[in-house]
């Protein structure tokens, strides 16, 4: 078995870089060098450096959180390089990555800071995932204490936010170019809400810090795509079968996709070159994206999870889970998914329906439930709100929503106990019981459902679900509703 490494490269037999990765600069620091972010803006540059592109535009990885420090240490001991394993029903491809250009230590705030103000940097991107944006609602919380405190002493700053910040006041100083702040999270206009936190940070720090911001500083939203779970011991054992070994292997599918709006501070890589979209506005590609993959995702994880299914896979081969998918697809979320010129969204939606069926990904339910009550504001409640300010129906949104409240109160149908799996979730846990008797209480969590607590079409469909889950079971209560969805065509 060979060990990754820069030297031990020519001894496999999978593809691996011919760019020569010592000529590589260090144009991106990116926060946040986990399993999504290698299997996606990390393979986009590796095709653009295979295929000729500028080197400058290496990645330089960067993390505030400490706990990172072991994932660091051991792609630090292979050069920066990890495979890539796409895997779909009788398809299975490898490959070394090899677009990191360094990585410096978590936690090790002057080395960050020095990456992010050097003036080869152009773009600072980020994957933080959704928790990172200490968001109340759709809103970051510019009040939380983590945020104040580097507000008070900019010159100290932990958070991300912060310490981008510091660097954006460092380099105007010293004149270095403005750079690009890229949010690659899933989370919907990410590049305003990644403005809001620096701008709304510097108005805090210093105006003139402020005005720089708001003059020279872009974001740009950007929609990102591409399935990547957790990397289990049995893939990380097949892997050591095809005799790689590999601290840090990632496998996910074979799709995926970025779509950015084209408006970068001090140039960019051509990564249209390499299959990436560059729009004037991305919010339809994002709406789409939000609506049918990550609805589709929420509609599919809370009935599997109470039945008392593992996988995604197994989900859509489950008959009533699989009919209640396609009713809410069809009957739902793509009605409140924009039309997009030259793409289709029939289409769209026929290619989710294939990537959540590939039983080669291992996607766990368990992982499609977590953080609902960041996700459910985000990915089903704006379509509620879009359906209903067109009068149309919102039950089937309305049952989707009904069923998390039924996971959130933290046992299965069979009894068997749910882990917590939600930032909140003793809050979560706690109104969920509660709703088992009064289904309003869920409606107060505010933070979640906002007006449509009290909305005088979705608050008694969402409460006779909840009533219905608990009187009747899961599977009863979908079929109740199945039926009387087919009554109505």
């Amino acid at each position: 078995m060979t060990a990754l490494s820069q030297a031990t490269l020519r001894d496999l037999s999978c593809r691996t870089p011919g760019y020569d990765r010592s000529r590589m600069g260090g144009g991106i620091v990116h926060f946040g060098v986990g399993n999504f972010h290698r299997a996606h803006q990390c393979v986009y540059l590796d095709d653009l450096f295979e295929a000729g592109g500028d080197l400058s535009w290496g990645i330089t990885g960067v993390s505030v959180r400490a706990e990172d420090g072991a994932a660091f240490a051991d792609m630090q001991a292979q050069d920066g390089l990890f495979t890539v394993t796409e895997v779909d029903e009788g398809h299975r491809q490898t490959r070394v990555v090899g677009s990191i250009h360094r990585l410096v230590d978590p936690g090790e705030r002057p080395g960050i800071l020095r990456a992010l103000a050097d003036p080869q940097t152009r773009i600072v991107s980020l994957t933080i995932t959704e928790g990172g944006y200490y968001l109340s609602g759709d809103h970051p919380n510019l009040d939380h204490p983590d945020l104040l405190a580097d507000a008070a002493n900019l010159a100290e700053a932990r958070t991300v936010f912060g310490l981008i910040l510091a660097a954006i006041a460092d380099r105007h100083a010293s004149g270095a170019p403005p750079v690009t702040v890229l949010c690659c999270d899933n989370l919907p206009h990410n590049g305003d809400l990644t403005r809001r936190l620096v701008h709304g940070l510097a108005e805090r720090v210093d105006a003139g810090l402020a005005a720089h911001v708001a003059q020279a500083i872009r974001f740009p939203n950007s929609m990102v795509d591409r399935i990547t779970p957790a990397t289990n011991r049995a893939q990380i054992e097949s892997l050591a079968a095809d005799g790689i070994e590999d601290r840090r292997p990632v496998f996910c599918e074979p799709f995926m996709q970025w779509v950015i709006e084209d408006t970068f501070s001090s140039g960019r890589p051509e990564l249209e070159r390499v299959g990436v979209t560059f729009v004037e506005d991305v919010t339809p590609y994002e709406l789409m994206k939000l609506r049918i993959l990550n609805a589709g995702h929420a509609t599919i994880a809370y009935p599997a999870a109470l039945i008392g299914l593992t996988y995604a896979h197994e989900a859509m081969r489950d008959d009533l889970v699989s009919r209640f998918f396609r009713d809410v697809e069809e009957g739902f979320l793509l009605p409140a998914s924009p039309e997009i010129r030259g793409v289709s969204r029939e289409d769209y939606l026929a290619s989710v329906t294939h990537r959540f069926a590939n039983p080669a990904i291992g996607d766990t339910i368990r992982r499609l439930c977590l953080d609902g009550s960041n996700r459910q504001p985000k990915f089903v409640l704006p379509a509620v709100r879009e359906l209903l300010a067109q009068g149309r129906d919102v039950s089937g949104l309305a049952l989707v929503s009904a069923l998390w409240c039924r996971y959130c109160a933290g046992t299965l149908e069979d009894g068997s106990v749910v882990e917590p799996n939600d930032p909140n979730w003793d809050l979560l846990n706690r109104t969920a019981l509660e709703a088992r008797d009064n289904p309003s209480r869920f409606l107060e969590l505010r933070d979640v459902f906002g007006d449509l607590g009290s909305d005088p079409v979705y608050a008694p469909l969402f409460s006779g679900f909840v009533r219905s889950l608990w009187e009747h079971g899961v599977a009863p209560t979908i079929e109740a509703y199945l039926r009387v969805r087919q009554n109505a065509r």
